[in-house]
């Protein structure tokens, strides 16, 4: 029996077709960036993780979760608001994104160390304020993991005066397999449906993240990890972990 290519079953083949696809090539790309979050972890930096729009479901995934890293942080343009003190009234500016000089201010509120690792995730390479982004980490001495997709970035020009894209500042890349413009289901009359990047793009996390507790496990040390709040003693062993980055992320008292 044939499947309707613009149905759920569809797009359940298809995109596990890819996600396979993902999870097979990336293997070297993903030991690759595990090594850069262990270098961090045993530096005592703190992976500091930034995206904008749906990419900040990747973010939410690097950061502060059940079965992730503690020394981790969500870097968002919220945080204009959150601790930077702008009127809320600022988020609600379309062109936001593509005002000079924002990503210099969010950093600045992130107050990085020098051994902080960054994880800018942007599914075109291309925004502005993520290219900016990328470009002031480079110059502030930090590594950078970008997870974004390799095919939608080649086939759009550079947004950012530099003529830059995410994938020419970072250190390694994880290509997320997504098509251009994301969703994956192609309709009869022109456009598609059903985007792909957030499936691809949080395996690619997970996998990062395992591959980084594995080798820490493999040098006999034991990988900071969050457990659930939402287990017994869990609260408690997520504070006493955090301690140790204690006024270095958002998630502690200063």
């Amino acid at each position: 029996m044939s499947v309707d290519p613009v149905s759920a079953q569809g797009f359940a083949e298809q995109s596990l077709a890819v996600l396979r696809h993902v999870t097979e090539s990336a293997r070297d790309d993903v030991r690759r960036a595990a090594e850069l979050i262990v270098d961090c972890v045993r530096g005592d930096g703190v992976v500091q993780a930034f995206g904008t729009g749906h990419s900040q479901a990747m973010v939410l995934e690097v950061s502060g979760r059940a079965g992730g890293l503690v020394p981790t942080n969500r870097l968002q343009m919220a945080d204009l608001v959150l601790f930077g003190g702008h009127d809320p009234r600022v988020l609600d500016d379309p062109l936001l994104e593509r005002e000079p000089g924002i990503a210099a201010r969010l950093y600045d509120l992130a107050a990085p160390h020098a051994e902080d690792l960054f994880v800018i995730i942007s599914n075109s390479g291309v925004n502005s304020v993520i290219v900016e982004m990328a470009l002031h980490v480079k110059e502030q001495g930090h590594k950078i993991l970008a997870i974004t997709s390799l095919t939608h970035t080649r086939a759009v020009p550079a947004g950012h005066a530099s003529g830059k894209k995410l994938v020419d500042l970072a250190d390694v890349v994880l290509d997320n397999a997504a098509p251009v413009g994301d969703a994956l289901l192609a309709l009869p009359g022109g456009g598609a449906v059903s985007a792909l990047s957030t499936l691809t793009g949080v395996a690619l996390v997970q996998m990062a993240v395992a591959e980084a507790s594995g080798l820490l496990l493999a040098a006999g040390e034991v990988p900071p990890v969050y457990v659930s709040a939402n287990v017994p003693g869990g609260f408690e062993r997520n504070l006493e972990l955090e301690k140790k980055y204690a006024g270095r992320i958002r998630r502690t008292a200063s």
